[in-house]
């Protein structure tokens, strides 16, 4: 009699406690996805700190080779996050969940415009932009519901200080 109460009170764990697993599961998936991003922006980041991005709008006098460098990133939130949001979203207030996929998303495209610069042989970028769009609150049917997104673009005019 009591193997069929044991059985029976795993079965409601289970059946009962498996959102939180599923939450747990998604928080330490998203958070290794995170940090392993981060050390890949810090590692190409260390590699091309020797193109400086400016954001001035007259080049200097020593300037030369002026050449459009442009680089688009979006990135997505992982579920623990969109459910974070969500329910911040329901109180009101800052959605700090988002912060670092923002943060993310620019240092990614700032990279992305220096490696474009460095392909073209420039050690600098001058009038240098940043443009973000919130994606945020996507419908899209084929993942079942909302997603959280941001789109970060940067460009500038890539070319050589001497």
């Amino acid at each position: 009699m009591s193997n069929d109460n044991d059985g029976f009170s795993v079965i409601l764990l289970l059946v009962y406690l498996w959102p939180i697993w599923l939450l747990l599961i998604t928080y330490f998936t998203g958070r290794h996805i995170e940090r392993k991003h981060y050390a890949d922006i810090e590692a190409r980041e260390a590699a091309l700190r020797h193109i400086m991005v400016i954001a001035v709008k007259k080049p200097p006098q020593d300037f030369s080779g002026g050449e459009l460098v442009y680089a688009g990133v979006v990135v997505s939130s992982d579920y623990f996050r969109r459910m974070l949001a969500a329910f911040r979203n329901f109180f009101g207030g800052n959605i700090r969940s988002y912060e670092t996929l923002l943060d993310r998303a620019r240092r990614e495209a700032v990279l992305r415009l220096k490696e474009q610069a460095a392909a073209k042989g420039a050690n600098a970028v001058l009038n240098f932009k940043l443009e973000t769009a919130s994606l945020d609150n996507i419908y899209q049917p084929q993942q079942g519901g909302v997603v959280g997104t941001v789109e970060v673009l940067a460009y500038g005019t890539a070319g050589v200080l001497s």
